[in-house]
């Protein structure tokens, strides 16, 4: 038994490092692991870990931070692009899921208010685990990772009025006025929500600008303002998450959030080491054995009831069905917070500890299994895309333009609007191509839109939207994402269209040059490469004076 807390922590990191590379070896996903890791410290394993409120400190700053940068990267123009589908799918999935939960929790012998408990239980999901799989699959600025992680706002914002309902409900002594607390809840967001905005638009960003001359001193303000906004947060009644989150969001329209969110990335996932140990280590799987039968029914529909919800109700916005898949997939699991409202349910004496250890075991099942659902989700819609008609219109306008005006013909299709690809889209602009360019970062959609091109949302991986492009009139495709992977599925849904053109790809290196062109690509641009290329001619014929001569090689030069 270790008692110091500095062996505790060098113990954790020593197994998580052992748990981590047998998961890769075996290539299964990290957090998995780690919760593994969790458990077998926990009471349910060796109970090794005594020391839990350091641990939690960490696991707390993680989170703050996790969504600290996940409102870095949504500025209020992002949030008006999405904020109606994130607050239909976020407030109806809530709605459904807690229905159909009430009326299985029933089915199975439960009184009405466990049944209550289970069904909210089972509504919410994990912002923090989906954050952190959608960012390391680099999702989180997709389409759909903006929508999910905004239904995942709303989630948050719900389950806090929730636990204030349920906390004036359980009041003993009956002071407390349930309209009142709403009213105050609403008071202190929309006050908390104003003293924001002044401090955007009057402080931060004159703040900022003195503090960037230091950008160990930047950093450190970045993390000191996610840590007072959870605070904020948590103590005007709402949440560490939504409080962070915020704090995020307030500096996001500044032009300092790239270099503040690149530089916190290792510090985040750090810290959140330390959450899925802890969440790992609160779980005790000797109350669970009980609870079998009814944890693989509630289990099974939180897997696949909840993403049908989302698709429905996106399906019925206009999205396409493979956004909604995407997004959908990510309400595949409970939150922490639903083994906090479960906590609160027994101290409260509304429920009982078998209850508690039901909604454990559910937690457990489904993080685990939605953890691998969302990392092969795009192998997943490949194999159910034709089962998932159902939940698509005839016509997704939320995310087609109208291709079949004839006064838009397009020459060339622009597959990624980077520095290289919006580089490349404004001269070739200038050189009067008719353009039509393509992006799955909302963002950057919405800020190449005012320019005398037309650009969309879409993903060059996923064949069914390349179908919806003007493939016959177009010329030429040029893909500038340099992803390997990314630009051979873009050259396979090509082959599936029959596109006749002529096709671009740009890769990272001259090494990538004669697999592509062996794969029948017309042009391999190598953009670094290149453009010193083209610099040393323009210098060469600046500078008639140079002569060009041969130059041999010195030893040690790469033949």
């Amino acid at each position: 038994m270790l008692e110091s807390v500095f062996a505790q922590i060098g113990m954790i990191l020593g197994l998580t490092v052992v748990g981590g590379a047998l998961a890769q070896w075996l290539r299964q996903p990290l957090i998995v692991a780690f919760i593994g890791v969790g458990i077998l410290l926990g009471p349910s394993g060796l109970s090794l870990v005594e020391q839990r409120t350091e641990i939690e400190l960490f696991a707390r700053l993680g989170i703050a931070l996790l969504l600290f940068v996940v409102g870095l990267k949504l500025d209020l123009h992002v949030i008006r692009t999405v904020g109606p589908v994130a607050l239909a799918s976020g407030l109806g999935q809530v709605v459904f899921t807690s229905a159909v939960g009430y009326l299985i929790a029933l089915w199975l012998g439960m009184s009405p208010v466990t049944a209550l408990y289970v069904a909210v239980a089972l509504t919410f999901s994990s912002t923090i685990i989906i954050v952190k799989l959608l960012s390391d699959k680099r999702e989180v600025d997709s389409l759909h990772g903006r929508i999910a992680v905004g239904f995942l706002i709303v989630q948050d914002i719900v389950v806090v009025l929730v636990m204030i309902g349920l906390t004036a409900y359980g009041q003993a002594d009956g002071n407390v006025n349930m309209a009142w607390e709403a009213l105050r809840v609403l008071l202190t967001g929309g006050a908390m929500l104003v003293g924001l905005a002044l401090l955007m638009r009057y402080v931060l960003p004159w703040l900022l600008h003195r503090l960037a001359h230091s950008s160990e001193l930047l950093m450190l303000f970045a993390i000191a303002w996610a840590v007072v906004g959870a605070v904020g947060g948590e103590a005007l009644g709402f949440s560490k998450e939504v409080g962070a989150f915020l704090a995020g969001v307030s500096i996001a329209s500044t032009p300092y959030r790239e270099q503040v969110a690149s530089r916190l990335v290792s510090l985040r996932d750090f810290l959140l080491l330390f959450f899925f140990i802890e969440l790992g280590a609160t779980l005790d799987l000797g109350m669970l054995g009980a609870q079998l039968g009814a944890s693989a029914i509630l289990s099974l529909f939180v897997l696949v009831g909840n993403p049908l919800i989302v698709m429905a109700i996106m399906g019925y916005m206009g999205y396409r069905k493979r956004t909604g898949f995407l997004a959908g997939l990510t309400v595949a699991q409970i939150s922490e917070f639903s083994l906090i409202l479960a906590a609160m349910g027994l101290a409260l004496g509304h429920l009982q500890e078998e209850t508690v250890g039901l909604i454990t075991l559910v937690g457990l099942i489904t993080i685990s299994v939605s953890t691998y659902m969302i990392l092969y989700s795009h192998a997943l819609y490949e194999r159910l895309a034709p089962r998932l008609s159902i939940f698509e219109r005839r016509v997704p306008h939320r995310e087609l333009d109208d291709w079949e005006d004839a006064n838009n013909e397009v020459d060339v299709l622009l597959i990624g609007l980077g520095r290289y690809g919006a580089a490349l889209a404004a001269d070739l602009r200038k050189r009067g191509c008719r353009l039509l360019a393509v992006d799955f970062d909302p963002t950057t959609v919405q800020q190449h839109a005012l320019n005398r091109y037309r650009v969309c949302y879409g993903d060059a991986e996923d064949p069914e939207f390349l179908a919806t492009l003007p493939l016959r009139q177009a010329r030429w495709v040029v893909s500038t994402l340099r992803d390997p992977a990314v630009n051979r599925m873009l050259l396979h849904g090509l082959r599936q269209q029959k596109f006749v053109g002529q096709v671009a790809i740009a890769v990272r290196d001259s090494r990538d040059v004669q697999r592509f062109e062996e794969e029948g690509v017309d042009l391999v641009l190598v953009p670094y490469e290149d453009a010193a290329k083209e610099a040393a001619i323009r210098v060469m014929a600046s500078a008639p004076s140079i002569e060009p001569r041969e130059v041999e090689p010195r030893e040690g030069d790469n033949a």
